[in-house]
């Protein structure tokens, strides 16, 4: 486990560039905290250092956003909305989950079932402008 406190936006992206180097073995990558962490701050940024250059927005009506890169595509999920995890096995997660994409899911907790490995991101507000991160490779 890996643990950063983060207290402005140069901190935050030091902290996505030690997930990117994580993400090359695990794809998935779940997303905990409350409404406000900043999960969805952390995967913008982590989209731009990817290589997408367009408009990160949370999915939260959409479910999921796709980001295109030139290495490869980037899924957003917003689970926040779902109601069970019957759910999203009829927007297709599985697919999702077994492509070659990098998928990052917020409010993950209902389909953890499906998930095998990757990594768990816990973000904890500390106060207004401080956030703790975990990383947890599971």
């Amino acid at each position: 486990m890996d643990n950063y406190l983060v207290q402005n936006e140069s901190e935050l992206k030091q902290v996505a560039k030690e997930i990117i180097a994580k993400v090359k073995e695990q794809k998935t990558v779940l997303f905990y905290g409350e409404m406000g962490a900043g999960k969805t701050t952390l995967i913008k940024i982590l989209c731009q250092e990817l290589g997408f250059n367009g408009d990160v927005t949370s999915p939260t009506y959409a479910l999921i956003n796709e980001y295109p890169t030139s290495l490869n595509t980037i899924y957003h999920f917003d689970l926040f909305r779902l109601e069970s995890i019957e759910e999203a096995i009829d927007i297709g997660i599985e697919e999702y989950l077994e492509n070659d994409g990098i998928c990052l899911i917020e409010w993950p907790q209902k389909i953890e079932s499906l998930v095998d490995e990757g990594l768990k991101i816990e973000i904890e507000k500390i106060d207004i402008n401080s956030r703790k991160i975990s990383i947890f490779k599971f």
